[in-house]
């Protein structure tokens, strides 16, 4: 067979275990609550293997491999290892999310604080999940396109498609049962890659010897401080991101919250030197010309992998890397849409439009909105030419710098109230726009950190002048 078509095979073969894993958890689903949350059923492993798949995505597969083989060497590590620290740190919190029962992060803000704050937090968490779903997209289309050849147009088109299907058909539990397969597929797959490009380097003694020297530090292709405001992000992103905390909903108890998150954070720590070592190999072999570096940058060094990939490997090996890569991105992108979709349904449409909707309609409104969300993430991704860790960044800090402190000050804070969510909100919101867009320049830091501590002075300030009347934390019913 020729290695091309059994490249394409392979991947074909994977897309339609895909879209059949969302035929069959389409049985699964008796109502909105099973199709956001997964009736609240998932266990330790599962749970632990769609928060890994979820969060590692584009920029954890090709994007650090793209740093690798840039400026960061080995640091480019620190871009997932710092997810593992950050699930780590949850583990402490991740029994709280799950007593909350509550199905979207919007939910929860209008039933600890009122409509108001619930509204605001639902404009907040859409922009930003579009924008997710529109970097995955990216990232799966750059595989299909480097493939079999197709422009990034027609691949981009082919990967929104297959993802929004299997979503809509399936919900949370196709997510988290397409997750399960994809996290063994990510790290398997980039795991055999490392042996056949070691190989034609000569070594990792050759690769070494081969790259600048700064190349194989920790530290010297990034900043002390980068590396703090990722912890920081990722925390404050996976507290309030719905794709991520969404998985902590839908746990079978507290106790399995907590064990999924610290076996999450174990798979990062492991995945995260798998991408890094290739990028750096790339780099390496360009440089004892066993590549060609225009080959490699042809694309951009966005492709560095695939090229990598395709100049190394057995076929059948090339087809396994190719879906472990596609896996990691469209796991991330599924849970992008799925977010979207259980936001606009449960709390725009539920509390504002149709509040008297019945469970199916709620579910159908969903999944029309996972399609609109599909549509546009297309879009933006077929017109897109930003780097695929900035878009990545820019989107989480946007959405988590407001967010963050009302969330979990909400949890133990008695007299945290809407009137400090309400500013938090949109001081945290406005300053990550101002610092990004370099409008502000607040000590050259990294938007997320100037957006929470302009929060966190907004949100204690507003609720020690107008604290809540509330004598516990606990949540309203809705129809209050």
């Amino acid at each position: 067979m020729n290695a091309n078509v059994m490249v394409v095979a392979v991947v074909i073969i994977y897309l339609l275990i895909m879209l059949a894993i969302g035929y069959y958890s389409s049985k699964k689903i008796t109502s909105n609550e099973d199709f956001m949350v997964a009736g609240r059923n998932l266990g330790p492993i599962l749970l632990a293997g769609t928060l890994s798949a979820t969060e590692i995505g584009g920029g954890s597969s090709l994007g650090v491999a793209e740093k690798a083989y840039g400026t960061w060497g080995l640091g480019a590590s620190w871009y997932v290892t710092t997810m593992g620290i950050a699930f780590v740190i949850l583990s402490f919190v991740a029994h709280k999310f799950r007593a909350a029962e509550v199905k979207t992060v919007p939910e929860y803000f209008r039933r600890r604080y009122g409509r108001s704050a619930g509204l605001i937090t639902s404009i907040i968490m859409l922009l930003p999940l579009v924008g997710l779903t529109a970097s995955q997209f990216i990232a799966s289309a750059t595989i299909v396109s480097v493939m079999i050849g197709v422009s990034p147009k027609i691949a981009v088109t082919i990967v929104a498609l297959v993802v929004t299907v299997y979503a809509i058909m399936g919900g949370l539990w196709a997510v988290a049962l397409t997750d399960f397969v994809q996290v063994f597929l990510i790290v398997i797959g980039m795991m055999l890659a490392i042996p056949f490009s070691l190989k034609l380097a000569g070594g990792m003694d050759n690769v070494i010897a081969n790259v600048p020297p700064e190349t194989m530090s920790l530290f010297s292709g990034i900043k002390v401080s980068t590396i703090i405001g990722l912890i920081i992000m990722y925390i404050a992103s996976f507290t309030v991101g719905q794709e991520a905390v969404s998985r902590f909903y839908a746990a079978k108890n507290g106790k399995v919250a907590v064990q999924g998150s610290i076996i999450s954070a174990i798979i990062n720590f492991v995945y995260a030197f798998i991408p890094t070592i290739l990028g750096i190999t790339t780099l390496a072999l360009v440089n004892m010309n066993k590549l060609d570096s225009a080959v490699i940058m042809k694309d951009g060094a966005r492709y560095a992998l695939p090229h990598l990939a395709m100049n190394t490997m057995p076929a059948i090996i090339v087809g396994l890397l190719f879906s472990g890569i596609i896996s990691a991105t469209m796991s991330s992108a599924d849970s992008d849409l799925l977010g979207a979709g259980s936001i606009f349904g449960n709390d725009i449409y539920k509390i504002y439009i149709n509040p008297k909707a019945t469970s199916d309609q709620v579910m159908k409104t969903t999944k029309i909105t996972m399609i609109i969300v599909g549509i546009l993430g297309w879009v933006i991704a077929i017109t897109n030419t930003g780097n695929l860790i900035t878009i990545l960044m820019f989107s989480f800090t946007l959405r988590a710098a407001g967010a963050f402190f009302p969330y979990v000050f909400g949890l133990y804070w008695k007299k945290s109230s809407l009137q400090g969510t309400i500013a938090s909100l949109i001081s945290g919101s406005i300053v990550v726009v101002l610092v990004e867009r370099k409008i502000v320049n607040f000590f050259d830091l990294d938007p997320i950190i100037p957006g929470l501590i302009v929060s966190l002075i907004f949100f204690i300030g507003f609720t020690l002048l107008m604290p809540s009347n509330r004598e516990n934390c606990d949540l309203l019913p809705e129809d209050e």
